[in-house]
């Protein structure tokens, strides 16, 4: 059925006047798709609802937090029953050592862990750690990794940097930026060449071990065990951001999923089942150079705010005792296999890229092995399909540089009927797009001026109009 977005357009209108852009994450502006994004009001499970009351299935799920869907009941009620006796004391909690001790059984390689309230405070944190511990400068991260907004760390980046299409970011003085090597991805040759031009100079290697911020993009072969055996050589820091793999790929993240093991590793997402929460950790060794232990300073007024770990340790409760990552797997592997038989059988060129319950279609008739390759896809065909598919109601990452994510909540019958309507709408691409490229140079539109509109777009709609209803 149509979807009108009037009350969503009347928020964005008036979130614009009080806000950047309406928004205060970029990407959720639409940019990118050139769309009118829903103001979301309610999520239960699987299902979101937006300002108009249409109904979505999510396949965004907090940008990968929520693994267990929306409103779970244990973590709902972990955040009533903390709620009640106070919602942030600037001190320490059980509930924080509670967290600490579930996230340290979880990944053997931390000894100590330290939590603050972002992905981006963590990144932060352990690459001033690991020039603390190692006293070197430069920090090496792949172009197309997202490791937050901390000016070091917005060079070659991904995510909503790469969303749209800047190099990096104003404000970002040459004299910090200078001592960020931004490297290819998946590339070992050029790694030990910069090795050897910085030798001794290199503080830390920073990697998303499974990208999701240039789209999914796993590490091929041996490149990460490449990666630990180049760093212990030269004596430097490995760090595992796996804000977004962690809990996620695995219980025990990427480093379980792979058998590598990093010095440091940074958490967040899923820790906080879906409240603010990072977290940094390692070997004593290192982490007792953290204040008030050692000279290194990091400090937060809402660090381990109690409400957050009573909902970390709620998700990671439910994660530990349970099939899931069974079932995530199962049912992850059915799409896959559903959406290349979709893609094969309307002749759609795609690359898509799964590792666990994380996944990113890519319009490519090209492996995607990193930032370059996944630049190459094809923008306008992903744009078209992400307005397709929200007409069937299916809530996707607004970007190709985006990875989406499956979660508990989503059931069998989910995921089949996804397979069912990816499947008409690369039929609606692929016909869309060849009558483009036998000579018709009428570009395919994705939105128009005058209507409220989400529409499914039948057959015979396309046939007269093309209706684009955005």
């Amino acid at each position: 059925m149509p979807r009108k977005l009037d009350e969503c357009r009347r928020l964005q209108k008036r979130a614009e006047q009080l806000i950047p852009g309406g928004v205060s994450s970029p990407v959720r502006a639409f940019k990118a798709v050139e769309c009118d994004a829903p103001f979301i009001v309610r999520g239960q499970g699987s299902h979101i609802w937006d300002a108009d009351g249409n109904e979505y299935i999510d396949y965004v799920g907090s940008w990968g937090p929520l693994i267990l869907g929306h409103a779970e009941p244990n973590v709902v009620e972990a955040i009533l029953s903390a709620a009640v006796n106070g919602t942030s004391f600037g001190a320490s909690t059980p509930a924080e050592a509670d967290l600490a001790e579930l996230v340290i059984e979880a990944f053997p390689t931390l000894q100590k862990v330290r939590f603050v309230s972002s992905g981006t405070e963590a990144t932060m944190s352990a690459i001033r750690l690991a020039r603390a511990y190692t006293k070197r400068k430069y920090v090496i991260k792949f172009e197309g990794c997202y490791h937050g907004h901390a000016d070091s760390l917005l060079v070659k980046a991904g995510s909503g940097v790469a969303t749209l299409g800047i190099p990096g970011s104003a404000g970002v003085l040459e004299e910090v930026s200078q001592f960020t090597i931004a490297l290819p991805f998946n590339d070992t040759e050029v790694l030990e060449q910069a090795f050897s031009k910085y030798r001794h100079m290199i503080a830390c290697v920073i990697v998303e071990p499974v990208v999701g911020n240039m789209g999914c993009v796993p590490a091929e072969g041996d490149y990460l065990a490449n990666l630990r055996t180049i760093t212990q050589r030269e004596k430097t820091v490995l760090i595992f951001d796996e804000v977004m793999t962690g809990f996620r790929v695995a219980y025990g993240g990427a480093q379980e999923l792979y058998g590598i093991k990093p010095d440091l590793t940074t958490l967040g997402k899923i820790i906080g089942g879906g409240l603010p929460v990072g977290a940094y950790g390692g070997r004593s060794e290192i982490m007792d150079l953290v204040a008030p232990l050692g000279p290194m300073y990091q400090a937060g007024t809402l660090s381990g705010n109690p409400i957050a770990v009573t909902a970390g340790r709620a998700t990671l409760g439910v994660l530990k005792n349970s099939s899931i990552y069974n079932d995530l797997e199962e049912r992850s592997a059915e799409f896959a296999a559903g959406v290349r038989a979709a893609a094969e059988k309307h002749n759609v060129s795609i690359a898509f890229n799964r590792v666990g319950s994380m996944w990113t279609l890519f319009f490519t008739d090209a492996p995607v092995v990193d930032f370059e390759s996944a630049n190459r896809s094809n923008r306008e065909k992903f744009a078209r399909f992400f307005h397709l598919m929200l007409g069937e109601g299916v809530y996707l990452p607004p970007s190709q540089m985006e990875a989406a994510f499956f979660s508990a909540a989503h059931a069998k019958k989910d995921i089949l009927q996804l397979i069912e309507r990816v499947d008409r709408v690369l039929k609606k691409i692929a016909w869309e797009f060849e009558k483009s490229a036998r000579g018709k140079k009428r570009r395919l539109p994705t939105r128009s001026a005058d209507s409220g509109v989400l529409d499914r777009c039948t057959a015979l709609e396309h046939y007269f109009a093309f209706c684009w209803f955005f």
